[in-house]
């Protein structure tokens, strides 16, 4: 298999909720209007804390300074996984539990910190810019290492890593943040390019107007019903996560299907927000999913972590976790008291 290292710089930010109205015109401009921009990589996603950006270094230059957009301390880099050949936005669909053993694992065990974008047609694995020599040099045994540069690929130079590195010795990686499942169900899709300015207006409306549909909340919706919808437009190919309710408010015909036409319940990971230094969330999920041959999107955001899993699958992903966590309670020896003189 291929490894793409694509050519983009990525920032990623946090635009807190009462900020969004500044930054309403650049990022319409990117979602709707981006042959106006020289933006290639374009990523919006809506939590209940915030919207995490993911954009280049030419479409971070569509938002204004402000208080409200908090910038993660990196440029990163998006890689990307290529099962015989071809671009990266075309290639078929791999999955992060397709990935999880062979990339998301041994950069966790190698102390390299990920940040994950699943899309309607591919997966992307963030990685600081500074940590690909480390990257290139875990994952070169596994991978023909390849660099995107205008629009072309060619052979990964050596970055100046050289043998030597000692193997880390493979232990139990901690889950401590707890999971949590929201009630709703959610669908991943895509639309025709060519249809998006049919939608325009709904589009808008959904991602920065109507803060979800609250008129549902006087008919007894439950109150694990969280908002999350994700927009991304890269390279061409547009990629939309929303909930099966909000699906239900665009024209028939329009919106397509996921790979396997299901709908998928979410995973939640983290009580409080998670560090961008923080390694091995990503695989301690991803990993139990892989092992039972269960598909997953996995989305990171700038406070928390998502997963997308099927209904049928939730238990397992509970349980799994539940089991590790005990195992690395007896994992972890108990401090030995002291004796009294």
């Amino acid at each position: 298999m291929e490894l793409h290292i694509l050519e983009h710089s990525l920032k990623v930010a946090s635009i807190e909720k009462e900020g969004i109205q500044i930054c309403t015109h650049g990022l319409i401009k990117l979602a709707f209007l981006a042959s106006k921009t020289r933006c290639k990589f374009f990523s919006l996603t809506e939590t209940p804390e915030d919207y995490t950006i993911i954009v280049d270094e030419e479409g971070f230059k569509e938002l204004p300074e402000s208080e409200h957009i908090s910038v993660a301390d990196a440029t990163w880099l998006a890689l990307n996984v290529v099962s015989g050949g071809g671009n990266a936005s075309n290639s078929q669909p791999i999955g992060v539990t397709k990935i999880a053993k062979s990339v998301i694992a041994p950069l966790a065990d190698h102390n390299i910190s990920v940040f994950m974008l699943s899309t309607y047609q591919t997966d992307f694995i963030l990685v600081r810019e500074r940590d690909l020599p480390m990257v290139m040099h875990t994952l070169s045994s596994e991978f023909t290492l390849l660099r995107v540069i205008n629009g072309e690929t060619v052979a990964a130079h050596n970055l100046g890593v050289t043998n030597g590195f000692v193997k880390p010795k493979l232990v139990p990686r901690p889950i401590i943040h707890p999971l949590s499942s929201p009630s709703n169900m959610f669908c991943v899709t895509s639309l025709d390019p060519d249809t998006l300015p049919s939608v325009a207006t709904l589009l808008m409306d959904v991602m920065f107007y109507s803060g979800g549909l609250k008129d549902t909340g006087a008919s007894g919706e439950d109150s694990s019903h969280i908002r999350f919808f994700s927009f991304s437009l890269i390279e061409g190919y547009i990629s939309l996560v929303m909930d099966e309710q909000t699906t239900q408010r665009f024209p028939n015909n329009v919106l397509f299907t996921s790979a396997s036409g299901e709908l998928w319940k979410m995973v939640r990971i983290g009580g409080q927000p998670l560090g961008f230094d923080e390694c091995g969330i990503v695989a301690q999920i991803s990993e139990p999913l892989a092992t039972a041959d269960i598909p997953a999107y996995y989305i990171s955001t700038f406070k928390f972590d998502h997963a997308l899993v099927r209904d049928d699958a939730l238990y397992h992903v509970f349980s799994k976790v539940s089991n590790i966590q005990k195992e690395l309670k007896n994992f972890i020896p108990k401090k030995k008291k002291k004796l009294k003189n």
